[in-house]
C-alpha cells in the first residue's frame, strides 16, 4: 500500500512519480496474489474497474477525499493494460469510460535516455514531446519532456479540463525526462505541460511540439507528421547525387506572410495558395530557390519569426504541418529547393517559452553576461549542455527529415562565435583559454554541419556571418566550421556603399568594387542583397540609387546585372526584383500595382534574364569559387569608373567577357583585351530597350581583332551603354 506522504504527494500534485501510487500493483488479498488498481479522479463521483475479459465491472473506492480510488482485483483478471478500463461518473451523472495510463510502461528505452544525455539522440523528436503511439493495441499519445529540476509536471489540455491534477507525469530518473502515455488520445488535442517548480506554478508550451494554436493562444497541438504521403522521390533522389556547389544558385528570399495577402476581407494566404503562387512567379524569373523567413512558431509577427518559440513547429499562421509539406512537396515537383532560416543563436523570454522552462535557467545561461543578448533583449543557448545541443542539432535534422527542405540557412552565426558580442569590456566571460571565441557554439555548428552533411547529402547550410572568422565554410576535417555557403557581407556593404554615391564621386571609391575579388575564393559565398538591407529606416533598393529616376532605375539594373556576373551565388529578397519604392513592412504585401509602368516592369524582366542567363552559361556558377573561375580584364580603370573581367566555366573554352559601366557617360570605342579573336555576341544589356534602357550598345555583336591588349592576344571595341552591364560570349 503507498504512504501517506506518497497519497498526500500526489493529491497536492507534486509526486514525482505518481505510477508509484496509480495504476495497477501487485498486493495481497488477505493470502492471494491480487492487483490494486488505483486512479486519481479528481472529477469523478463513483468509479469501477471493467474488465475486458470478463463480463463484470467491480466498483472502486476512495481512498481519499480528494478523488484517489482503489479497487482490489483478482490477479488473473489484469494481466496486462488492455485487459482492464476505468468508467467514471461525474456527480451529475456522466460517465466516462477510459483506458488506465499508468498502466502503461514507459516508451523511452534506457539507450534513448543515455543518448539524450550523452548529446546524440538525432531523432530524438521521434520520441520526445507528443508522438503517438500504439501500445499492447491501445491507441493513443506519449508525452515527455525534459525538466530534471522541476518538481512536478502534469499534461493539461482540452482532453481534462486543463486540470493539472489529471495526469501528472512520471520521472525517469537520472535523465530529467518526464512521461506520460495517456490512451485514447487522438491527433488534434491541444495540450500543455503544467510545471511545478521550486517557485509556484508555470504554463509551457511544448518544445518538440509539432503544432500549435495561431497566436497570441500558447497551446501544442497534437499531430501526426507521418500522415503526407510525399511525391518529390525524384527531387530527392536527385539532390543525393548532384554537387550543390557546382549548380547556378539563384535565391529568392520570401517572407510569406507579406509576399502577397488576399485582399478582400485581407487576411494570409495559406500554403497551398503560396505553393502555387510562389512556384508560378519562380518559373517566370528563373529563380532556383526559395528561401523563407522563418516558418517555426513565433509569437510576435512584427520578429518575423527570428524569435522561436516552436522550433519543432510549422508556424500556423499559414495552415496546418501538412499544408507546408505540399508547399515544398509543390516546389520540388516542379524543380525549386526550398531553403529556410534555422535560428539556433537565440530565443525569446515569453512565458510559455523555453526561458527558464523548468524554473531554472535550463536552456538558456544561468550568468547575464553569458546568457542574455543585450541588443536584442532575448536568451542565449547554452551551447556547453548536452541535451542543448541535442535539443538543437536534431531540430535542424527534423525539418530536412519531416519536411524535406534543401538548406538551412543559419541566422545570426557571429553572435554565436564570439562571447563578446556587441559587449562591452567587464560585460563578457572569457573562455577557458581566455579568448573571446564561444568554443561551446562552435562545437554546436561543426556538430550541426557533419551531421547534415552525412545524413542529407546534397543539403546546403548557409552561414550569415558578418565577420572574418575564418573557414566557415571550409570542412571540419580541414579545421573549417563546415558550412557549404557564407553569406558575403563584405561584398554587399561595399558594392551597396559604392552604388549609393553619386556617380560623379564614383571614381574616388573605385576600390569598394575591386576589394571583393582580393578575398573572394576564401570561402563559398553567396552574395545577398536580403531583408536586413530595406529594413529599418534605409529605404527599399531603388530609393538608396542616386539620380535622376531613369538613373535610379539604371543604377538598380546596373547592380543586379553587376551581382549576377561576380564570383557567388545569387540571394534577392522579394520585391527587389520589381523595384519597389516602399521600404519593405510585414504588415502590407509587395506593391504589385508598380507593374502597371514600364520602368518597374524593365527592372523584373531584367532580373528574369539575368536568371535566364546565369542558368544557361556555365561559366557563371560552375566555378565560383576558386580564382579559376574569373580573371580581370582591366580593374584600374577608375577614371571612367567602368569594370571588365571574364568568367570561366569548368572548361575554359567556355567564357563570357564582361564589361560594367558605372557612369551615366556613353563609353565609345571602349578597347578590352580578349582571349581569342573570333567574334562576340552580346548576349546581355542592362540598358537594353526592353529593360526601359537607352537602347546603346553593340547588338548583335562584336568582332575581335588580333591586336594585343591587357595582355592578351587580340581585342574588341565596344560602345558602354549609360550605367550598364553588358556580357558578351565568343561565337567561333
Amino acid at each position: 500500500m503507498p504512504t501517506l506522504d506518497a497519497i498526500t504527494s500526489l493529491v497536492s500534485g507534486y509526486h514525482d512519480n505518481p505510477g508509484e501510487v496509480l495504476g495497477p500493483h501487485g498486493v495481497l488479498d488477505g493470502s492471494r496474489p491480487a492487483v490494486a488498481v488505483r486512479a486519481f479522479l479528481p472529477h469523478g463521483d463513483r468509479a469501477w474497474v471493467l474488465h475486458t475479459d470478463a463480463a463484470k465491472a467491480q466498483q472502486m473506492k476512495k481512498i481519499h477525499p480528494a478523488g484517489l480510488y482503489e479497487a482490489i482485483c483478482p490477479l488473473a483478471e489484469t494481466p496486462a493494460p488492455s485487459r482492464y478500463q476505468i468508467r467514471v461518473a461525474d456527480p451529475q451523472g456522466s460517465e466516462t469510460i477510459m483506458h488506465d495510463p499508468y498502466a502503461f510502461p514507459s516508451l523511452l528505452s534506457e539507450y534513448d535516455l543515455y543518448l539524450f544525455g550523452e548529446g546524440t539522440h538525432w531523432d530524438v523528436y521521434n520520441r520526445m514531446g507528443a508522438q503517438l503511439r500504439t501500445v499492447d493495441g491501445v491507441e493513443g499519445v506519449n508525452f515527455a519532456v525534459w525538466a530534471p529540476n522541476a518538481r512536478a509536471i502534469s499534461v493539461i489540455g482540452d482532453f481534462n479540463k486543463w486540470d493539472g491534477r489529471c495526469h501528472p507525469m512520471r520521472k525517469l530518473v537520472p535523465s530529467g525526462v518526464w512521461e506520460l502515455f495517456i490512451p485514447e488520445l487522438r491527433a488534434g488535442a491541444q495540450y500543455k505541460f503544467q510545471v511545478k517548480t521550486h517557485e509556484g506554478v508555470i504554463e509551457k508550451s511544448d518544445p518538440y511540439g509539432f503544432a500549435a494554436e495561431l497566436p497570441p493562444r500558447t497551446a501544442s497541438i497534437v499531430t501526426d507528421l507521418d500522415n503526407y504521403l510525399w511525391k518529390d522521390d525524384a527531387w530527392l533522389e536527385r539532390r543525393r547525387t548532384i554537387d550543390p556547389l557546382a549548380q547556378p544558385t539563384s535565391v529568392y528570399e520570401v517572407h510569406l506572410g507579406s509576399w502577397q495577402r488576399s485582399a478582400y476581407p485581407p487576411h494570409w494566404l495559406g500554403y497551398r495558395e503560396l505553393a502555387h503562387r510562389l512556384v508560378d512567379y519562380c518559373h517566370k524569373m528563373g529563380y532556383t530557390h526559395l528561401q523563407l523567413l522563418p516558418v517555426s512558431e513565433h509569437p510576435f509577427t512584427g520578429s518575423w519569426g527570428y524569435q522561436t518559440v516552436g522550433y519543432f513547429a510549422a508556424t500556423s499562421r499559414y495552415g496546418t504541418p501538412q499544408d507546408f509539406m505540399y508547399f515544398v512537396d509543390h516546389c520540388h515537383q516542379n524543380g525549386i529547393g526550398v531553403i529556410i532560416d534555422w535560428v539556433p543563436a537565440h530565443f525569446p523570454r515569453d512565458g510559455h517559452g523555453l526561458r527558464r522552462f523548468d524554473g531554472t535557467p535550463l536552456y538558456e545561461h544561468a550568468d547575464p553576461r553569458q546568457g542574455e543578448h543585450p541588443d536584442w533583449g532575448t536568451m542565449i543557448f547554452n551551447y556547453g549542455r548536452c541535451e542543448v545541443r541535442n535539443f538543437l542539432v536534431s531540430n535542424a535534422l527534423f525539418w530536412l527529415d519531416k519536411y524535406h527542405v534543401d538548406g538551412l540557412r543559419v541566422d545570426a552565426v557571429a553572435s554565436m562565435l564570439y562571447l563578446d558580442y556587441s559587449r562591452q569590456e567587464g560585460e563578457w566571460i572569457p573562455n577557458e583559454y581566455g579568448g573571446r571565441e564561444n568554443l561551446s557554439a562552435i562545437s554546436l555548428l561543426k556538430e550541426f554541419n557533419e551531421q547534415v552533411h552525412v545524413r542529407h547529402p546534397g543539403v546546403l547550410t548557409v552561414a550569415e556571418e558578418s565577420t572574418a572568422f575564418g573557414g566557415v565554410s571550409r570542412p571540419t576535417y580541414l579545421g573549417g566550421l563546415g558550412f557549404s555557403l557564407k553569406w558575403n557581407m563584405g561584398w554587399m556593404n561595399d558594392t551597396l556603399r559604392y552604388m549609393r554615391h553619386e556617380p560623379i564621386h564614383r571614381k574616388y571609391h573605385h576600390d569598394e568594387l575591386t576589394f571583393s575579388l582580393i578575398y573572394a575564393f576564401t570561402e563559398n559565398f553567396t552574395l545577398p542583397l536580403s531583408h536586413d538591407e530595406v529594413v529599418h529606416g534605409k529605404g527599399s533598393l531603388l530609393s538608396q540609387m542616386p539620380g535622376d529616376l531613369w538613373q535610379k532605375f539604371a543604377n538598380l539594373r546596373l547592380l543586379y546585372s553587376y551581382m549576377w556576373t561576380h564570383p557567388g551565388k545569387k540571394l534577392l529578397f522579394m520585391g527587389c526584383d520589381i523595384g519597389q519604392w516602399f521600404e519593405w513592412s510585414h504588415d502590407n504585401d509587395l506593391q504589385w500595382d508598380l507593374l502597371q509602368w514600364e520602368s518597374h516592369q524593365g527592372i523584373q524582366k531584367c532580373v528574369a534574364d539575368l536568371n535566364k542567363v546565369y542558368r544557361n552559361e556555365p561559366a557563371l556558377y560552375e566555378d565560383d569559387f576558386t580564382p579559376a573561375g574569373f580573371e580581370w580584364i582591366d580593374c584600374h580603370n577608375y577614371e571612367d569608373c567602368t569594370l571588365s573581367y571574364i568568367r570561366f566555366a569548368k572548361n575554359r573554352s567556355d567564357y563570357v567577357v564582361v564589361c560594367c559601366n558605372f557612369t551615366p557617360v556613353v563609353r565609345t570605342n571602349h578597347r578590352l583585351g580578349v582571349p581569342e579573336a573570333c567574334w562576340y555576341e552580346e548576349i546581355f544589356s542592362s540598358d537594353s530597350g526592353y529593360y526601359a534602357g537607352s537602347n546603346a550598345g553593340n547588338y548583335p555583336g562584336v568582332m575581335a581583332q588580333p591586336t594585343p591588349s591587357h595582355g592578351r592576344p587580340a581585342t574588341i571595341e565596344l560602345t558602354l551603354p549609360p550605367l550598364a552591364t553588358v556580357i558578351l560570349k565568343p561565337r567561333r
